[in-house]
């Protein structure tokens, strides 16, 4: 179980306390909003009203006990400028700030932040691939080329074994799980008949996977 610190309760920050509350995690939520905290307040341990940018105010959180604090202001650039300055100055162990352009990573880089997320361009990322294509139910970014895409079995496979295909030399990219009857599973048989009712789990970029679609 680790210890962290939410400053911002609007949806992000929220839906971040719950997630990290459903895993066990102990979460202090802070938010200048009374209203905001007080909607927040059943996904953490406990939640504060207060100014992030007040050093004073930052002194009485102990920012250095948490394992991980997060800055997840979305409205007001400069104050999540500030909060993650005066974090790191306090002796946070690591911040991770909120950004909506890349513009504001660079800043907030500079100012102290560990690590930087995206959520608004993520998604946007995330809707662009998977309503693209028919083909594409679900899609985990790994790096800046390359992910792992839930997909139908592409109609040239069908009725084929993955060693059959060879998929890895011919089309470079790795099977690594597969769906079935809505079972999971992530122990590939090479010798699986692939079928209609099958989804795949594979490793490739976004070209790749719609290469194999035009065929």
């Amino acid at each position: 179980m680790k210890s962290v610190l939410i400053v911002g309760a609007g949806r992000f920050g929220r839906h971040m306390a719950q997630k990290l509350n459903q895993l066990g995690h102990q979460v202090m939520i802070v938010d200048g909003d009374e209203e905001r905290v007080r909607v927040a307040l059943p996904y953490a341990t406990r939640g504060l009203i207060g100014d992030t940018t007040s050093p004073e105010f930052m002194k009485t959180l102990g920012v250095n006990d948490y394992d991980l604090c997060v800055v997840a202001i979305g409205d007001d650039f400069q104050s999540s400028l500030e909060t993650t300055l005066l974090l790191k100055e306090l002796g946070a162990k690591k911040v991770v700030s909120r950004a909506a352009r890349g513009i504001h990573a660079k800043f907030l880089l500079r100012n102290g932040a560990d690590e930087v997320v995206y959520p608004e361009k993520e998604l946007a990322e995330w809707s662009a691939i998977r309503y693209i294509s028919d083909h594409i139910f679900d899609y985990i970014k790994l790096d800046d080329e390359n992910s792992i895409f839930e997909i139908d079995v592409p109609k040239a496979w069908l009725y084929k074994t993955l060693s059959d295909l060879n998929i890895r030399r011919k089309y470079k990219m790795n099977v690594v799980g597969y769906r079935k009857n809505g079972q999971l599973s992530m122990n590939v048989d090479p010798y699986i008949t692939l079928e209609e009712d099958i989804r795949l789990f594979v490793t490739g970029t976004p070209k790749t996977i719609q290469k194999l679609f035009k065929d």
